[in-house]
């Protein structure tokens, strides 16, 4: 017997019951950048191996052992996307979007894919919202990107359960002069750090400071730190950040250990980070990227971003019971009809209610049915009322209606008021 298709590990079907939450969770955010005057790019999902390659560092993990990487019949190598600051600085390359030094402040939202372990809130594929924002150098911009999240918080009713971490990475100089002497500094503690620590310690020494074995974290309390070593260009621009952070009156610990997993970043990193969900606590994260356009063949242009993983604020949002419950419900009225003409003028009943009332929700039944049976499919649905149309009622042009929640009788309504009620009843609360 064949065996039963399923699923790749670590890919999730989205399902029917959990969409709306999605939905909310997309909107939310959507309105919210539009507020801010963010505009949305779309890219593709596969890109050339190379632009990862040259973005993200060679000796990441992510390009080590993390990509989804294929030949295509052309015999070119591509990627899947593990991330999207990457893919979004090619489109904006390719297209001339930074020309003349043009501000630009853009998001996107879409499936990443990095080959990990699966566990909760840690996905094969898993969705991102990032902002990037190009040609805007001054620390304003990177409070923004930290303001507008922490209005997504309270939005969201998260707020008590997150917490802003930062660090800044300085320029590529002094960060060049800090790894030296942590290298050196490791170098003399090698017996005590972890297999991984000092594999990385030859290829991506700062990715030691990330480490989450305990020996090895002993040993980097007395390891140099980064602000010993920053240039007085990404002191100032640091600065500059605290102080816009602590006039928004937004909470936040320096952590000096808070490097990111990418190679691009530069000065500012920070990340939002919870202890609700385990050892999956990061739920956005990001920085400043001046030198990548560059880096990726541009004229030397300023980058900032960050990216927020969907699955786990989805998971927090579920973990705090911060689900507005209106959500779960997806109908708001469902219209009961018996009979072949109650059938056709239900119909057009129902259209002419839409025509008034875009935004309600009205289910029309379909596949016919007993009373009993529509009702039971009216009372699932979660619909809040039921209107019922039968050849009595067709007669006297009116139409039954009936809370499904709570308390009232149920009531005649006629055709030409029905809008006016609904509107009364579910539109207005």
């Amino acid at each position: 017997m064949s065996k039963s298709l399923q699923a790749i590990r670590g890919m999730n079907d989205i399902l029917p019951e959990q969409t709306p939450l999605w939905r909310y969770f997309e909107g939310t955010v959507a309105r919210l950048l539009d507020n801010y005057g963010y505009k949305q790019i779309r890219m593709p999902i596969v890109e050339f191996t190379e632009l990862f390659k040259r973005s993200i560092g060679e000796v990441t993990d992510i390009v080590e052992k993390e990509m989804y990487t294929f030949e295509d019949r052309n015999g070119d190598s591509l990627t899947l996307r593990p991330e999207g600051t990457a893919a979004c600085v090619r489109a904006v390359l390719e297209h001339g979007l930074t020309g003349a030094g043009q501000p630009q402040k853009l998001w996107y939202i879409g499936p990443m894919f990095r080959h990990e372990r699966p566990q909760k809130g840690r996905y094969r594929q898993f969705h991102q919202i990032g902002l990037e924002v190009f040609n805007i150098d001054g620390p304003d911009i990177d409070a923004e990107l930290i303001v507008l999240t922490w209005r997504l918080w309270g939005l969201l009713g998260i707020r008590d359960a997150v917490k802003l971490e930062l660090n800044s990475l300085g320029t590529s100089e002094s960060r060049g002069r800090y790894k030296v002497a942590l290298v050196e500094y490791l170098s003399a503690h090698l017996d005590k750090l972890d297999e991984d620590s000092q594999r990385r310690l030859k290829t991506n020494p700062l990715r030691v400071l990330d480490t989450k074995n305990a020996d090895t974290q002993a040993v980097l309390v007395n390891a140099p730190k980064m602000a010993d070593y920053l240039d007085d260009e990404s002191r100032i621009h640091f600065e500059g950040l605290k102080a816009r952070l602590d006039a928004a009156g937004i909470p936040f610990v320096i952590n000096t250990k808070l490097v990111r997993g990418l190679d691009y970043y530069s000065k500012t990193v920070f990340e939002w980070v919870t202890d609700k969900l385990g050892a999956q606590g990061t739920v956005c994260a990001g920085g400043r990227y001046d030198g990548l356009v560059e880096q990726m063949g541009g004229k030397p242009t300023t980058g900032v971003g960050f990216a927020m993983g969907i699955e786990r604020l989805i998971l927090l949002l579920e973990t705090l019971e911060q689900v507005p419950e209106e959500i779960s419900r997806q109908v708001d009225v469902y219209l009961c009809a018996f009979g072949e003409a109650a059938e056709l003028a239900a119909l057009a009943l129902s259209e002419k209610v839409r025509d008034e009332l875009p935004n309600l929700r009205l289910q029309v039944n379909a596949g016919a049915g007993s009373f009993k049976s529509q009702f039971k499919k009216a009372d699932k649905s979660g619909a809040l009322y039921a209107l019922i149309l039968g050849d009595d009622e067709l007669a006297q042009q009116v139409i039954g209606f009936k809370p499904l929640r709570g308390q009232g009788e149920q009531q005649n309504i006629a055709f030409d008021a029905l809008a006016a009620h609904l509107a009364t009843c579910v539109v207005q609360g």
